[in-house]
């Protein structure tokens, strides 16, 4: 039990007294045998776990049932730990009923699949979301959800990104997108996606509605803080970006795959044109 992170626990239901094996302690961070209490145990839960255990641990006493959840705890020294908790309620022949069962500790398996989610989802240069999530994201958003609306679509392309990796290498290359990437976020904190979608290609999707004259002045901000030059051993890039956006007429019912090409058209436009930017404004 110990080399597999278990600990066994039972409450007395009656008065709601506990009891664990010292395979507890160690997961709260305790010394064994120090006096436990429900409520100040009950305090070391994050909020939604905490929850979630007395709805799950109500629902099991009032049918005489089981229940399993993964919960999330502070520690005694504040460390987060994850747990996964099992309980059931028995009647003992004394008529006293219990609800025990075992509590295990699943951190590092939780930082596993946090880490192979991250790989599926993001991509790895840049932090940001990767391309198969940018359309999973964008074609969520389609067809009348309400939950989910779409305020504009703005797409990137870096200018002379090409000529960078020629000259310099793809780690020089790698350091502008990082550098672009870097300074997406802070000039477009409402969006709720932010994706590399090809070699220099970036989308971002904004939930709420936009003016074009506002989002044009988004984008405009944006192109400023680009202007500050990407260091890279010992040389200094300036990087640009040219962009297409457009604005669905309704955000709640639209057109994705309508959308996108819209944005991929202003950004052609621009770039055809050097004007940098463009805004589909039907």
């Amino acid at each position: 039990m110990a080399l597999a992170g278990l600990g066994a626990w039972s409450c007395n239901l009656a008065d709601e007294r506990l009891s664990w094996t010292s395979g507890v302690y160690e997961l709260f961070g305790l010394p064994p045998e120090t006096a436990i209490d429900r409520r100040e145990t009950l305090a070391m839960y994050i909020e939604e776990s905490r929850a979630t255990l007395e709805r799950l641990r109500g629902a099991a006493i009032a049918t005489r049932g089981s229940f399993t959840l993964d919960a999330q705890i502070r520690r005694a020294d504040g460390a987060p730990r994850w747990m996964r908790i099992n309980g059931e309620v028995v009647c003992q022949a004394d008529g006293t009923r219990l609800l025990h069962g075992m509590k295990q500790d699943v951190t590092d398996e939780k930082a596993r699949f946090e880490a192979l989610r991250r790989l599926a989802e993001n991509d790895a240069l840049t932090g940001l979301a990767n391309r198969t999530i940018f359309e999973a994201q964008f074609l969520n958003r389609d067809r009348a959800s309400p939950d989910l609306p779409v305020g504009a679509l703005i797409l990137f392309d870096l200018d002379g990104f090409k000529a960078i990796n020629d000259r310099y290498g793809h780690l020089a290359g790698d350091a502008c997108l990082q550098a672009f990437a870097e300074r997406l976020a802070p000039s477009f904190p409402e969006a709720v996606v932010s994706a590399r979608i090809g070699g220099d290609e970036f989308a971002v999707i904004l939930g709420d509605a936009q003016a074009p004259a506002t989002l044009e002045a988004k984008i405009a901000a944006f192109a400023e803080r680009l202007r500050a030059p990407v260091a890279w051993q010992g040389h200094l890039f300036t990087i640009g970006a040219t962009s297409g956006s457009a604005v669905p007429e309704n955000p709640i019912c639209y057109d994705a795959e309508a959308l996108f090409a819209r944005a991929d058209a202003a950004l052609y436009v621009a770039k055809r044109t050097r004007r940098r930017r463009r805004t589909d404004r039907r």
